[in-house]
């Protein structure tokens, strides 16, 4: 009963989201367009087809294509009401009851508190429709009934330059779901932040995520801040190498320096992991 009071109410309030502080996290921080848009051979997302899916991450274990986000009704979630899409959000479940896989960073979006899934269901909402039918996900790996309980309610975080905020904005940002290495097709939280995934690089080839801890000794833990700054927000490495364009640094470029610094003083927490 408690469960579905609070689905009732985010039916009631989610579109009633701070529209301004959803697009500048899914703009942002949260990135949704980072995987849920289409990408020229440069791996520039194609213009006017932004949250309209067709990213195929494949492994082993999955082929996984992101889905239509845009508010169409026909190829996206314009028929899906705002509860359901905090669901989608938070619990990694469609209308229908399937449940999305990997990578899908449902184990960190679970974190992602109540205001925040509202604004950023309010940006959704705000998106121009876009029509573009995608291939569903295939998955060679059974994926689990749930991924926890459902999410009843979850309160902000205070915005601070704080490790604690940096580590909210990083579960968000799902930072760690891509520099997290896996273990046949999971997430291996034991080497948090240490990297070793292989990735899509935009027109062919293979990207490895970078290992993020201290355990690397050429990597960001070792870096000035402003270094790091500049390798988030510009995807230049202090070496002056450019990192692959499926780093996120269009979308971190945004981000306000409070919150890069919060972001930075939780990564300098990670555990050396020696991978």
């Amino acid at each position: 009963m408690f469960v579905a009071v609070i689905a009732a109410a985010f039916t009631a309030r989610a579109a009633d989201g701070d529209l301004a502080r959803g697009q500048y996290l899914m703009n942002g921080i949260v990135a949704c367009g980072n995987c849920h848009s289409p990408r020229g051979p440069d791996g520039r997302i194609q213009a006017g087809q932004e949250l309209s899916g067709g990213l195929v991450i494949e492994k082993p274990e999955f082929r996984a294509v992101a889905s239509n986000i845009t508010p169409d009704k026909e190829t996206g979630v314009g028929n899906w009401t705002d509860a359901q899409l905090v669901t989608a959000i938070r619990e990694g479940k469609r209308p229908d009851g399937t449940l999305i896989g990997p990578p899908m960073p449902i184990a960190f979006y679970r974190n992602m508190s109540d205001n925040d899934v509202r604004a950023i269901v309010a940006a959704l909402r705000a998106t121009k429709p876009v029509s573009h039918k995608v291939d569903k996900s295939k998955y060679n790996i059974p994926l689990p009934p749930a991924y926890g309980p459902p999410v009843a309610r979850v309160a902000d975080v205070p915005r601070s330059t704080t490790a604690a905020y940096g580590k909210y904005l990083a579960d968000i940002g799902h930072c760690l779901e891509c520099h997290t290495p896996r273990v046949k097709g999971q997430l291996d939280f034991t080497r948090l932040g240490g990297g070793g995934q292989e990735l899509p690089a935009p027109g062919g080839g293979i990207v490895v995520s970078a290992n993020l801890t201290p355990g690397n000794p050429n990597g960001m833990a070792h870096w000035t801040n402003m270094q790091a700054k500049a390798a988030i927000a510009t995807g230049v490495r202090p070496d002056g190498r450019q990192l692959v364009r499926l780093m996120a640094f269009d979308w971190y470029k945004t981000m306000r320096d409070n919150d890069m610094n919060a972001l930075l003083a939780y990564l300098r927490t990670l555990q050396p992991v020696k991978n």
